[in-house]
């Protein structure tokens, strides 16, 4: 009998494909040639940069058709490339143009065929009219602790709708957008398993409004404020999953049985790598910055990176960009295969990603002494944005708690 031959193992390559290389290089030409020669202007005027959104649009970059195919990429990869280059770029800018993929993910993950086939399509608008969405779970009093929400949904027998009330802090886009995905209290005695998540069009809705801007250290492009709800009524069949999906999940609940992911979590935990990924290309456009100036840079007669403090530092930076790109890149791949974040490798990624562009940002301004520290040069504007990256989207100790609680089977607190 003949000898089978032993089964090929599989290869391993972190090499990208030519589809990647390509989109890699069309968003970095974008980011080079449109985003960042605006980025001073609209970080000092504190403005959503329409135009740029537009041009954006108009080029097939934000749409409801590019982000669907960033997601199909099995590998996983594409839109952790795409968000690194554009955030490259700059960061403002880059939230200003993909902050909308937080709410389409959310509506993607726990809609329904019919809440996907709408609603996703109006986050986007047209490349004549472009609009933006919004993801609303944050509130004054309950930023981590997602549990502590207080906005809440009743639903209304009489009128078959859902009627919410409640302040939400600190969304991106919120009041700008057309439509708002909230998180509210379907069940206050349920804690945050009581949560369900609700798609409102602000131009067709009463009762939702921006309240306050808010005036922020970095990011100043993207626009961020409150949103006030004030009986706003909206149809039953607007709460994400449907009704009968939600009423099933909180009968399980009230029974003591084990329900899926609340509806925040679920959506911050999906979101994870590639929050990681913009940080990440905040924190290589100060590395190549900081590179370039140094090996222009003389003092003594000689350019500054012949000093081995300088360059040790670059050596650094980009070692630890890279270590944090492999942990993006790793999380993305699993979240797309469907392969389950046991040790909270989702986390893992933002942590080292957002604390890695505090800390490459501010390298970078060392490096650049007095020329760093002033808005002339664009270092100082990269460790404005980069501070956010420790803070929203579940801060470090955020963070580090869920990677623990997965590390341990325990629950830290």
């Amino acid at each position: 009998m003949a000898a089978t031959e032993p089964a090929a193992k599989p290869g391993f390559s972190l090499e990208l494909t030519d589809d990647q290389r390509d989109l890699q290089a069309w968003v970095h030409g974008f980011a080079e040639s449109v985003v960042r020669p605006a980025a001073h202007e609209w970080d000092e005027r504190e403005e959503t940069p329409w135009p740029i959104i537009q041009e954006a649009a108009k080029i097939g970059l934000y749409s409801y058709e590019g982000l669907a195919s960033f997601f199909a990429d099995e590998s996983g990869l594409t839109l952790p490339i795409v968000n690194e280059e554009l955030f490259w770029g700059d960061a403002g800018i880059g939230l200003a143009i993909l902050g909308t993929a937080l709410p389409v993910a959310a509506i993607f993950g726990q809609g329904t065929g019919e809440q996907i086939g709408e609603w996703i399509p109006r986050c986007f608008g047209t490349p004549d009219e472009p609009k933006v969405a919004a993801f609303c779970a944050s509130e004054p009093d309950a930023g981590s602790d997602v549990s502590a929400i207080r906005t809440t949904a009743r639903f209304d027998e009489k009128t078959n709708e859902w009627v919410l009330n409640g302040q939400k802090a600190w969304a991106t886009n919120g009041g700008i957008a057309d439509v708002h995905v909230v998180i509210a209290s379907v069940d206050r005695e349920l804690g945050a398993r009581g949560h369900a998540a609700f798609v409102i069009s602000k131009e067709e809705t009463k009762g939702i409004e921006q309240g306050a801007k808010v005036r922020k250290h970095g990011l100043r492009a993207s626009h961020t404020a409150d949103v006030h709800l004030d009986d706003c009524r909206i149809p039953a069949d607007q709460v994400l999953g449907g009704k009968e999906k939600l009423d099933e999940r909180l009968a399980r609940v009230r029974e003591g049985k084990r329900a899926r992911s609340q509806a925040a979590l679920q959506t911050f935990e999906a979101t994870r790598p590639t929050v990681g990924a913009q940080a990440l290309g905040i924190a290589r456009a100060a590395y190549e910055y900081a590179l370039e100036y140094a090996k222009e840079r003389t003092q003594f007669g000689r350019p500054i990176i012949d000093n081995q403090a300088i360059a040790f530092t670059l050596a650094d930076m980009k070692t630890e960009i890279d270590a944090s790109r492999l942990l993006v890149w790793r999380a993305s791949w699993m979240g797309r295969t469907g392969k389950p974040f046991e040790n909270a490798e989702g986390s893992m990624s933002k942590l080292k990603a957002g604390e890695v562009a505090v800390w490459a940002t501010e390298r970078a301004i060392q490096i650049l002494g007095g020329n760093g520290y002033t808005r002339e040069f664009p270092v100082e504007r990269f460790h404005r944005d980069a501070k956010i990256y420790t803070i929203f989207e579940g801060t470090s100790e955020i963070q580090r708690l869920v990677i623990s609680r997965a590390i341990s089977g325990m629950h830290i607190r």
